[in-house]
């Protein structure tokens, strides 16, 4: 057994003491968009710092915390704050929830983020229902000898967010009288936010809204064979050419106020997913 599954079942059996659930769903919530958890019933939230090998979140507006309960009735386990490539973990250890939830037994992955919008259609406070990515991270989760018990050499990401789920979320979205976009999410390291320059870079290459998170975590999902749904919010438009200065707290506020529209959708579309 090599050492990072034996990191994984250290992990993962911590986790099964303190809380007597097999969660079918995972769900990782972004930067001030950790209120979702109140819907999560009967829940045992587990401080990261005492989970063996969880890193420890530095940003603001990430709680970290695993949540573990029912949500509609259907068990889950929640990510109240997530982590960063720009806080100095290495990939791997950004993406070692990923890896614990799938032990846990889950097999769906529910993924929000804040993101800054570069389609002139986008306003601030809009929802954005992630249909591809495009990864400009300068490393890659998956790097180095592959652990073949936890995926392929080679996984496939023709359809890393699955459309049965995009479909559901769009139908949620159209009876709750939630406008959505669609569009294609951009990864990037950071922290610092992007230029007007390079947002309109990868706004011709084929992005819609861009951030700091979210595609480590879902090709390592994709790798472990989970279904994928991810949404961000989108807290900045950065491709505006009038001043546009950008501020962390401002993302928080922006995340907050369209947090309810999320945290519906999310709620929703957890019935919708058999278990």
């Amino acid at each position: 057994m090599s050492e990072l599954i034996q990191r994984i079942n250290a992990a993962r059996d911590y986790i099964n003491s303190k809380a007597l659930i097999t969660p079918a769903i995972g769900i990782i919530l972004g930067s001030g968009l950790g209120g979702l958890v109140a819907d999560i019933d009967d829940r045992v939230e587990i401080p990261y710092a005492d989970i063996p090998d969880f890193p420890v979140s530095t940003v603001e507006g990430h709680h970290g915390r695993l949540i573990l309960g029912r949500m509609q009735g259907v068990p889950v386990v929640a990510m109240a704050g997530r982590f960063h490539y720009y806080e100095g973990f290495s990939m791997q250890r950004v993406t070692f929830p990923v890896r614990v939830m799938k032990a846990l037994g889950i097999h769906t992955l529910l993924i929000s983020n804040a993101a800054g919008g570069m389609n002139a259609a986008f306003k601030v406070g809009d929802l954005m229902i992630i249909r591809d990515h495009i990864n400009l991270q300068p490393e890659h989760p998956l790097r180095g000898r592959n652990e073949d018990a936890l995926g392929p050499r080679f996984p496939d990401m023709s359809e890393p967010y699955a459309r049965t789920l995009i479909d559901t979320a769009k139908k949620i979205a159209a009876d709750s009288n939630i406008p959505v976009h669609t569009g294609v999410y951009v990864g990037v390291q950071g922290p610092t936010f992007e230029t007007r320059s390079e947002y309109k870079f990868m706004h011709i290459i084929g992005g819609d809204a861009v951030g700091m998170s979210t595609v480590p975590e879902v090709i390592v999902a994709a790798h472990a064979g989970l279904k994928v749904f991810a949404m961000s919010v989108i807290t900045d438009i950065g491709i505006r050419e009038e001043e546009n200065v950008i501020t962390h707290e401002e993302v928080l506020e922006a995340a907050a106020a369209a947090e309810p529209k999320l945290t519906r959708i999310f709620r929703e579309l957890v019935k919708t997913i058999s278990y």
